[in-house]
Parts: C-alpha cells; structure tokens; sequence
C-alpha cells in the first residue's frame, strides 16, 4: 500500500510507493509527478523542510512548467456590406 507524505510548505499530498513511480495529487487537475510539482512550486521555495527537494537533481520536461491559459483568439466579425 502507498504512503501519503503531506508537504508542510505547500500542503501537495505525495503518494509514495506506487508502481511506476510516486505521483503527487495537486490541488487541482490531475495527478502528476515530482519534477512537475518542482517546475512548478518547490523551485521557488527555498526552504529546508520542503518534501520535494531531491527532484531539484531531475531534468523537468516542457510540460511540467506551468503555462498560463491562452485567451481564444479575437477573431474579427465579419463585415457586412450594406446595399
């Protein structure tokens, strides 16, 4: 059975101990992985008791950071010709 690890600093939940690797459930969206939660929250925290600090040592992937949401694309309405 996995252990959950509560992280004092952010409060993100780790389960540690599942097959294929440990996965940290977020506050919201899906679960991800340590370098996803250290792209986007531990690299900012300098502090000691962060749960999270040896995924500092692994490479993160383009899609761990996080990207503001894109606003739809203004599209201007078609113009009318009046007769």
């Amino acid at each position: 059975m996995a252990d959950i690890q509560t992280c004092p600093i952010c409060g993100v939940k780790i389960m540690v101990g599942i097959v294929g690797g440990d996965r940290v459930l977020f506050s919201a969206g899906p679960p991800g992985t340590r370098s996803k939660l250290y792209a986007r929250v531990c690299r900012y925290v300098d502090k000691p008791s962060c749960i999270n600090r040896q995924a500092a040592s692994q490479t993160p992937q383009p899609d761990d950071f996080y990207r503001h949401d894109q606003p739809p694309s203004q599209e201007t309405p078609s113009q009318e010709t009046e007769l």
